[in-house]
């Protein structure tokens, strides 16, 4: 049985807008109001099936987390986890650039948002490593790069998405992509070190014993609220205290009153910008869910996923061939939209053929959030390369070059490991007994 044309137009409708620059959640109408139109589908359908699909009480851990990591984004949390952390790492040639990376994964491990973390972080680190002599662009570069790591350091809004979406453990998605999140702290902060090797950088003074244990002391101190979020909210879920939307609630709870009274970097003001953006963002994300689940269902009537498993078991049937074409796929989907989308398009289309060939939904939830994130990064649209450009006030060109070579040999073998190395996501879920 060939594929429905009126399937691959709509494919084609849905990537042609999104190239031109329609909106995400237009573009998705677009392809969905064609498809129904020219299969007759009843438009009745849409409705019952996009508002049965989002009548999920997990869907609302999502603008509870965006909205816990604008509170403590506002509040001051950035700038207390940059000073804690640069103490503890930062003080040898280039180590400002690890402390990015490090504090992104544990900004991520705050918001769940790879926008948020970039935002929060970048606007703090970007002056520091000016002042430090780090190339305008290799900071923008290597701060974007690592925001991705809030895809993969739980608790992760992309995996909630995909664990709805494909029906698993939302706490065993979260741990599947803890040791790739590791790996690429790691990568890019050795091709960070290798990059500034012959780089002329201000490297601080050293301290002695005691002054380093006393400062310790004190921005431990500073910071210790936040870094005990992530370990409320993950030592709640994985002790079996609440769920993962009732974790959501809880770290919104908890960051009100350390936002404005502890940290005092919050204000009414500031809360109510916070609300209104949690509310746009959420809108805007519900908006393009309720579209992209409709195109998704059509796609599924259409038998679009054994299509297009059968395209490319008659290409091979070799287990990592596929894998590698799988990953091409997911790498493009992320270079044209944001993760959200991709997740929501890819999961209906691909996890039957993962399950066909072998490949754990677990472990496909660490594949298809590190493929999105290097997509994300990934030119013509690279989103966060864009958004690190603008906060860092430089331009792709000075960015280009060292973006591609942490691409490469910072993330990508996060994305190998995740795909080729299946215990690597798989280990702690089951530890965790999240896994029979």
């Amino acid at each position: 049985m060939e594929i429905s044309l009126i399937a691959l137009i709509g494919i084609a409708i849905l990537v042609t807008l999104l190239i031109v620059g329609v909106p995400v959640p237009f573009s998705f109408a677009g392809a969905m109001v064609f498809i129904m139109g020219a299969a007759n589908y009843d438009p009745s359908m849409a409705l019952h099936f996009g508002y049965y699909k989002l009548n999920s009480l997990i869907l609302l851990a999502m603008p509870l987390f965006i909205m816990a990591g604008g509170i403590m984004g506002e509040g001051g949390i950035g700038e207390r986890l940059v000073g804690f952390i640069e103490l503890l790492i930062g003080r040898v040639k280039g180590g400002l650039g690890v402390v990015g990376v490090v504090t992104c994964a544990v900004f991520g491990a705050i918001s769940g948002s790879a926008s948020a973390a970039l935002s929060a972080i970048g606007s703090i680190m970007f002056p520091q490593m000016s002042s430090r002599d780090y190339p305008i662009g290799h900071s923008a570069a290597l701060i974007s790069c690592a925001s991705v790591l809030a895809l993969l350091i739980p608790p992760s809004i992309a995996q909630i998405i995909y664990g709805w979406l494909a029906e698993q453990s939302i706490a065993a998605c979260f741990l599947a992509t803890v040791g790739p999140g590791i790996l690429t702290v790691i990568t890019l902060s050795l091709v960070n070190w290798w990059l500034l090797r012959g780089v002329p950088l201000a490297v601080p003074s050293k301290m002695s014993i005691k002054e380093r244990t006393i400062e310790v002391g004190r921005k431990g101190k500073n910071a210790f609220f936040a870094l005990m979020m992530p370990v409320i909210i993950l030592g709640g879920i994985y002790g079996g205290i609440f769920t993962p939307t009732e974790a959501a609630a809880v770290s919104v709870i908890y960051a009100v009153p350390v936002a404005l009274f502890i940290y005092r970097g919050l204000n009414l003001g500031k809360l109510g910008r916070v609300l209104v953006d949690t509310a746009t963002t959420s809108g805007v994300v519900m908006v393009m869910f309720f579209f992209a689940l409709v195109l998704s269902q059509l796609f599924i009537r259409e038998n679009l996923p054994h299509h297009i498993a059968a395209l490319m078991l008659g290409i091979s049937s070799n287990k990592y061939v596929l894998l590698v074409m799988v990953n091409i796929f997911l790498i493009f989907i992320g270079m044209i939209m944001d993760d959200v989308s991709g997740i929501t398009l890819s999961t209906p289309l691909l996890l039957p053929l993962m399950k066909q060939i072998g490949v754990h939904p677990i472990q496909f939830a660490a594949i298809i959030g590190t493929n999105l994130g290097v997509g994300c990064m990934t030119p013509p649209t690279a989103p966060l390369l864009y958004l690190g450009a603008r906060i860092a006030k430089t331009d792709m060109k000075s960015m280009l070059r060292p973006a591609m070579i942490m691409i490469v040999f910072g993330m990508m073998p996060g994305v190998l490991a995740a795909t080729y190395w299946p215990e690597l996501s798989l280990w702690l879920p089951r530890v965790a007994g999240f896994m029979g």
